[in-house]
């Protein structure tokens, strides 16, 4: 007697980005709605896509990071298991991934959010998105798609080591004379302090951090933010990235390398925020910085997804999943904020 498979399929989510000048503003459209955004920072915003042409890397990183999942499917024998791609805020967008996915057959799907530490913004609103894509489906006529999320991996070995990697290749990068005394300085997404699932998030790129700085057997490092978007008096995370080297070079931190411990590509954000204004802001003070690569498609954070994606079908191997009801809030996690690394961290 045959094994009933537990699933059909995997979701890949991202966010989405544009892919040449006219889609920034509406991209930045779907990206803002529901939020109020000063227009002078949506203008500034706007430039920052300007300055690339208009076109984000991270669709094309996705794909990739897509393919490494299906041939690693493939060598676990499941390469006829499809892998489709769905993102939030631009093509292909989530509600025509899903309504494609019901059109192939697809009953039950694996998910893999492409966002290593949890909050509402980087994890909770993307299974909203899934769950009201579903419906949206339904709505006009197609079978629904159950989705099963992996498990949290922002401490997979994959993902320790990938990171730990791109920092030890930029601590290489500096001047030999400071390669020893060099920070990391690790960077992740600012969001309001007020948000559900704050503290969780920011426990969690602690983890990250701290286990990255760990495998590299490096004490001196930190973690600070970028990228906020906010109106001025709303309280955010931070420290900013900019403001942080700003006061650290007073202090005489000698060297940092910028690791974007909060991203699973490099995007706009990283290559703006950090190839750009941070490393402007460092070259005025003269503070050698190199940045680390983001995880992007380095074969060790492919094999991530695929054993995350693995461990899930084998979980349910069997067994029927649990239909999954409409994702609530998470639960506010309360602390306080986590601790840094040692000097000036």
């Amino acid at each position: 007697m045959t094994t009933q498979r537990p699933f059909d399929a995997v979701l890949v989510v991202s966010f989405g980005g544009p892919q040449g000048a006219d889609d920034i503003r509406p991209f930045l459209a779907n990206v803002l709605r529901g939020r109020r955004i000063p227009p002078e920072r949506l203008e500034e915003v706007v430039g920052h896509y300007e300055h690339f042409g208009g076109v984000s890397p991270l669709t094309e990183i996705t794909m990739r990071q897509a393919d490494g999942l299906r041939a690693r499917l493939a060598a676990a024998g499941l390469g006829d298991l499809p892998v489709f791609v769905g993102m939030r805020n631009w093509h292909p967008l989530l509600p025509d991934t899903v309504k494609q996915m019901a059109d192939a057959g697809v009953k039950r799907a694996i998910g893999f959010i492409c966002a290593a530490q949890r909050s509402y913004s980087s994890c909770t609103q993307y299974k909203q998105n899934v769950f009201d894509a579903r419906a949206e489906t339904v709505q006009g006529g197609g079978a629904d798609v159950e989705v099963t999320f992996v498990e949290d991996w922002h401490l997979h070995d994959g993902f320790v080591d990938t990171n730990a990697r791109h920092v030890a290749a930029a601590i290489a990068a500096l001047p030999a004379g400071v390669r020893d005394r060099a920070r990391i300085v690790f960077t992740a997404h600012s969001i309001p302090e007020s948000m559900t699932g704050a503290a969780r998030y920011q426990l969690q790129l602690q983890q990250s951090a701290a286990a990255v700085a760990e495998r590299l057997g490096h004490a001196d490092w930190a973690l600070v933010y970028q990228s906020r978007s906010g109106r001025p008096e709303d309280p955010w995370l931070g420290p900013d990235v900019c403001e942080y080297l700003r006061d650290e070079h007073a202090k005489a931190v000698e060297a940092v390398v910028l690791c974007p411990i909060g991203f699973v590509c490099d995007h706009i954000e990283v290559l703006y925020d950090l190839d750009e204004e941070a490393a402007h802001v460092c070259t005025e003070l003269g503070l050698p910085m190199t940045r680390a690569e983001a995880v992007n498609d380095d074969p060790a954070f492919l094999d991530l997804i695929g054993d995350v994606v693995l461990k899930t079908w084998k979980r349910y191997e069997g067994r029927r999943p649990l239909t999954i009801a409409p994702p609530p809030k998470p639960e506010r996690v309360e602390g306080p904020p986590p601790a840094r690394g040692r000097p000036g961290g």
